[in-house]
C-alpha cells in the first residue's frame, strides 16, 4: 500500500495542486524534486504525532527537502479523529520548539471547512487520496509569499475556481488520481 499511496499522492500533487494552482509554489518543487512523500502506518495518535516529529527531524537534516507530506494510508479516515490528529500534531509542532520553524497543512478524502458544508466543491481545496499531513518550512513559505502578488488572494481564488468547476468534477479528478497508472 506504501507504493499506491505515495502514487496516488503525487498524482494528485500534479493533477490537481499543480495543474489547477492551488498552491502557486507547488510548481518549482515539484519540478526541483524537493517534496518528500512518507507513508505512515499509524493508527494511533501518539504513532501519528511521533511519525510526524520524526519527520520534522529529518527536514532539519535535509536542508534540500522543501516540504514533507506524510500520507497515512491504514488511520485516520474518519474526518473527525483526523482533526484531532491535526490539533495534536499542532501542539507537538510547538512543545518540540519546532513552531516557527515548521508548519502543517492538512488534506483529507472527506475534508469539509468548518464554516462550509459536505456538498460544497470548496472543500475539494483541502481533499486529497489519503489523510496527509504536510509539513512546510516556514522561512521558505515566507519568501514565497513574499515574492507573490496579493497572497491573501489565494484561498479566495482556490475557492471560487472549485466551485466554478463543481462537485462532479472534482469528484472526477480525484478518483483519477486513484486508478492505476498505465
Amino acid at each position: 500500500m506504501t507504493n499506491i499511496a505515495i502514487s496516488q499522492t503525487r498524482e494528485w500533487v500534479s493533477s490537481v495542486i499543480v495543474k489547477y494552482n492551488f498552491c502557486p509554489f507547488a510548481r518549482k518543487e515539484v519540478e526541483n524534486n524537493c517534496i518528500h512523500y512518507v507513508v505512515s502506518p499509524a493508527t494511533s495518535m501518539d504513532d501519528a504525532v511521533m511519525d510526524m516529529l520524526e519527520q520534522c527531524i529529518e527536514l532539519d537534516r535535509e536542508p534540500e527537502r522543501e516540504t514533507t507530506l506524510i500520507m497515512f494510508d491504514n488511520g485516520f479516515s474518519d474526518f473527525e479523529d483526523y482533526l484531532d490528529l491535526v490539533d495534536l500534531a499542532n501542539a507537538l509542532l510547538v512543545a518540540q520548539g519546532f513552531e516557527g520553524k515548521y508548519q502543517i497543512a492538512n488534506f483529507h478524502p472527506d475534508y469539509v471547512f468548518a464554516d462550509s458544508d459536505e456538498a460544497d466543491a470548496a472543500n475539494y481545496t483541502n481533499r486529497a487520496p489519503f489523510p496527509t499531513l504536510h509539513l512546510i518550512r516556514e522561512a521558505s513559505m515566507s519568501e514565497a509569499l513574499d515574492s507573490y502578488n496579493e497572497p491573501e488572494s489565494i484561498p479566495e481564488h482556490n475557492i471560487n475556481l472549485a466551485r466554478r468547476k463543481g462537485i462532479d468534477f472534482w469528484q472526477q479528478l480525484l478518483e483519477g488520481c486513484k486508478k492505476p497508472s498505465a
